[in-house]
């Protein structure tokens, strides 16, 4: 395309999203103003290279809600995705989880398949697992009691019945075209969280984001508890993490070795603020456990764990690097990712929003950070770069969230925004832009 019909596009696109903005976000976003929100989304437009329109990727099959479109590529090269759907809005009865199958790098998908029917109780948040020996396990929440409404502060939260119940299990070991009849759950570990919620435990509030890991021949994935549903939907919560010991060698799902993380009674907390939710975390070259997770204190939390989840750092507020500034994000999605192959294979991306708000608001533009490990007395840290806008869209609303990476020839991104799910990739100048 002709430079100049592009930078003409820019200008012109630059006034429609600063006039956009200037109309919807005055009330959203407590801590950006108008003209701070603008600049950014301009930013990222002009930004070398630029960052990437969502509407340019290529759409993942969904009932019209869609949430958490996370892929396991499998040993045939096949992706294999599995997300949260309905025909309704997120929380709507007829909630459950699915998954579809792309052999072209996510540009066509084949039909959804059911993990759970959306005749059923609620399925949701489902996270898959490839094993070694090419297994696909789906972990999500279902709502086995059937229940209709819930104790809560609000209306809305009464109604919210997709994040409570059992973590429940399901494998395919035809690669997604079908999935076990039989349902299993996880004996996840009673806390005083759970001991302090409107039914003292007997239902569990709980969801994950955090998609599994091999850590040390174990899998391990984040999750949240929550103590009350209320304002905000989700009124206090802690993070923790479930480990299963045995799952790359034991084929018997009843036979499988599951433990809830941390050990004791707390899980990871904010050190400011009622919320610590959507765990999630990846392995450092020393052994060593990284995880990241978002408050309502316009800062994400990180911490290390030097003995596989078991104990973990004190909450503290993620920085660029030790005694670093502190990283700036809203309440919303925030993961980290080590990349394994390829020219970047050792390094580590992390998705964030960059800005300090403190609600659900501003979630477009998506940045990236690229990170370095160095050493420290303590062990192997993480060091970050600066940010670069990676997705963006014109309508200065769109929250984008919930991301996942592939690596193929590439990285590829999938993201969502709750209607439409897309597959993206990356261009190569600006993933080494994170390490500039």
């Amino acid at each position: 395309m002709n430079g100049k019909v592009v930078n003409s596009r820019r200008r012109h696109l630059t006034i429609f999203c600063r006039t956009l903005l200037l109309v919807t976000l005055a009330a959203n976003l407590h801590a950006l103003t108008v003209a701070q929100a603008a600049d950014r989304l301009t930013e990222a437009i002009n930004q070398h290279p630029p960052a990437i329109p969502i509407a340019s990727g290529f759409e993942i099959p969904s009932e019209g809600y869609c949430d958490q479109p996370y892929v396991v590529k499998l040993p045939d090269g096949t992706w294999l995705c599995t997300m949260t759907t309905g025909e309704g809005h997120e929380g709507n009865k007829g909630q459950h989880v699915v998954s579809t199958r792309s052999t072209d790098r996510g540009r066509t998908w084949g039909p959804l398949v059911d993990i759970e029917p959306a005749a059923g109780p609620e399925a949701s948040w489902a996270m898959p697992y490839l094993t070694s020996y090419g297994r696909v396990y789906a972990f999500y929440i279902y709502n086995a009691k059937n229940m209709r409404e819930v104790i809560a502060g609000t209306d809305y939260a009464r109604q919210r019945v997709d994040t409570l119940g059992e973590y429940a299990v399901k494998y395919s070991d035809d690669g997604g075209k079908s999935w076990s009849a039989e349902r299993y759950y996880i004996p996840v570990r009673m806390t005083a969280i759970d001991r302090r919620n409107p039914y003292q435990g007997e239902v569990r509030f709980q969801w994950g984001v955090g998609k599994p890991i091999r850590h040390k021949n174990a899998m391990i994935f984040g999750f949240t508890k929550i103590e009350k549903f209320g304002a905000g939907f989700i009124e206090r919560s802690e993070s923790f993490f479930i480990r299963c010991s045995n799952i790359e060698t034991e084929r018997d799902p009843d036979k499988l070795n599951w433990q809830t993380l941390p050990e004791g009674e707390t899980g990871l907390k904010s050190p400011e603020g009622p919320i610590a939710s959507e765990v999630n975390l990846t392995s450092l070259s020393d052994g060593s456990l990284f995880c990241t997770y978002r408050t309502v204190a316009g800062h994400p939390c990180h911490a290390y764990s030097r003995n596989d989840g078991r104990t973990w750092t004190p909450p503290a507020f993620m920085t660029y690097g030790p005694s670093g500034q502190l990283v700036d994000h809203p309440r919303a999605a925030n993961f980290v990712r080590k990349l394994t192959k390829g020219p970047y294979a050792g390094r580590y991306i992390y998705w964030f929003h960059n800005h300090s708000g403190k609600d659900y608001a501003g979630r477009n533009p998506a940045y990236l950070l690229g990170g370095v490990e160095v050493d420290t007395p303590r062990g192997k840290v993480i060091e970050w770069g600066q940010p670069v806008a990676v997705l963006y869209d014109e309508n200065p609303e769109v929250r984008i969230s919930y991301p996942d990476f592939i690596w193929e020839q590439g990285l590829y991104i999938t993201e969502t925004q709750k209607t439409i799910a897309r597959v993206h990739k990356v261009p190569g100048e600006l993933l080494a832009k994170l390490w500039e």
